[in-house]
């Protein structure tokens, strides 16, 4: 059936510039914002001040897994709003006793805390391991070069990109990196004062590059063996994005039955887990999970957050998982995200000249370009190979994000349907040819 876009307001004259404005004078500067200024959306699309209609490949960044202004989310903001929208978490509410069920159903036996976003739920996975090894004299925690954690203090000092920390010096103490996918490296790492080890299933910023098999079922033997923590960030790999509930899940699922694998999917499980992004589709909320045996370390007192967990937020997540379970949303995001790796496995076959590669899993995918200088129409411009590419593709219709200097993303809607990815397809395609 055709789908209808709701037509945008006329419009006497472009009001991007108005927009910009605003901000120039009122909001800081934190942000290299591209030149486009959003008013609505429906489904997989954004329009602009304009009028224009953008194909959203990048869905806020992994975060708007229902698309954009979706029926079931508007319902469950004004349903629940007319009954409770915040009340302190020193009283007890049935929407988040219910989510943290759901999640934990999903995971395996532990218990969740509701904060308001990633950075914030990784906050606490920092606060449990220094919790975990108090007694001991514990603190550090090892993270992974290229890896992404947050913007706040303990954020940056954990994220393994030096560009994050530049002009926040001193960093806070109790971190170091080690390379991704390498257990050697982790375990010469190790010191007396290492209490844990934190890394994503799969590299969102740092260009998506998924965990190995081997290398998460290393990581658990060796914490283990250790008595170290496995924390994992899911903020943005999370919630259904590689075709399952976390991404470790869909990763040991594809693991080769010849591989030196030992530790089965149904047995694998990390110490702790941040999520949020998709979790609440675009209404802040972010959650962290603690395996059983550490699920009561952090006790009444030792963490606290003001908005965490509202009734409203949690009866969000709520429907969303009610939405993706009626829907098979993840079985959408499996089938239909190998399909689109396989064609951009195709244009890299086809334009080796300006492509390098393409990995990820599900709807977390990468392109990678070659090197700026070997491609003629990008070469004389200051802006790395993937702002260029981004913009270029936002002039003809199609947003994505940029993961690096070398690297776009493709995070589509959970919901995506095949004609809305062909239509992806061919427009980026389309650009790659021009600048072959």
């Amino acid at each position: 059936m055709k789908e209808i876009f709701p037509t945008p307001p006329p419009l006497v004259h472009n009001q991007f510039e108005a927009v910009r404005d605003l901000f120039a004078k009122n909001v800081v500067p934190s942000y290299g914002r591209f030149d486009l200024a959003l008013s609505h959306g429906a489904g997989s699309y954004v329009f602009d001040v304009a009028g224009k209609r953008y194909f959203d490949l990048g869905s806020g960044i992994a975060v708007c897994c229902l698309g954009h202004a979706h029926p079931a989310i508007t319902d469950a903001l004004v349903e629940q709003s007319k009954k409770l929208i915040h009340v302190s978490n020193l009283y007890f509410t049935e929407p988040q006793g219910r989510l943290a069920a759901e999640i934990v159903k999903r995971i395996g036996a532990g218990k969740c805390f509701f904060a308001n976003s990633g950075a914030e739920a990784n906050e606490g996975l920092y606060k449990l391991a220094r919790k975990f090894g108090h007694d001991e004299g514990r603190f550090e925690i090892l993270t992974a070069t290229n890896s992404f954690h947050g913007r706040t203090l303990a954020g940056i000092a954990a994220t393994g990109q030096d560009k994050v920390k530049k002009g926040f010096e001193p960093a806070v103490p109790g971190f170091r990196h080690i390379p991704f996918n390498d257990l050697d490296a982790a375990r010469n790492a190790i010191s007396p004062a290492t209490v844990a080890i934190l890394i994503e299933g799969v590299q969102g910023e740092g260009g998506v590059t998924p965990a190995t098999p081997e290398y998460l079922v290393g990581l658990r033997q060796l914490c283990d063996e250790k008595k170290l923590l496995l924390l994992m960030d899911g903020v943005q790999c999370g919630h259904y994005r590689t075709g399952k509930f976390q991404s470790f899940q869909r990763i040991l699922e594809a693991a080769n039955p010849q591989s030196a694998i030992r530790i089965p999917n149904s047995e694998f499980l990390p110490d702790a887990l941040s999520m949020a992004k998709s979790l609440g589709g675009g209404f802040p909320i972010g959650a962290f999970w603690v395996r059983a045996p550490f699920a009561d370390l952090l006790g009444p007192g030792t963490h606290a957050t003001t908005f965490g967990g509202t009734p409203l937020a949690c009866a969000v997540a709520l429907k969303i998982f009610e939405v993706i379970e009626r829907e098979r949303l993840d079985e959408n995001a499996r089938k239909l995200g190998d399909w689109l790796k396989r064609e951009l496995e195709r244009l890299v076959e086809n334009y080796p000249t300006v492509l390098k590669n393409a990995r990820g899993l599900g709807f977390m995918l990468g392109l990678e370009f070659v090197e700026k200088e070997k491609i003629p129409a990008l070469a004389a411009s200051d802006k790395p190979v993937s702002i260029q590419m981004t913009n270029r593709l936002q002039q003809a219709g199609v947003l994505v994000i940029p993961a690096g200097t070398q690297v776009i993303r493709l995070l589509p809607s959970l919901n995506l349907k095949p004609h809305e990815a062909g239509e992806g397809i061919a427009k980026i395609e389309e650009i790659i040819k021009s600048l072959a």
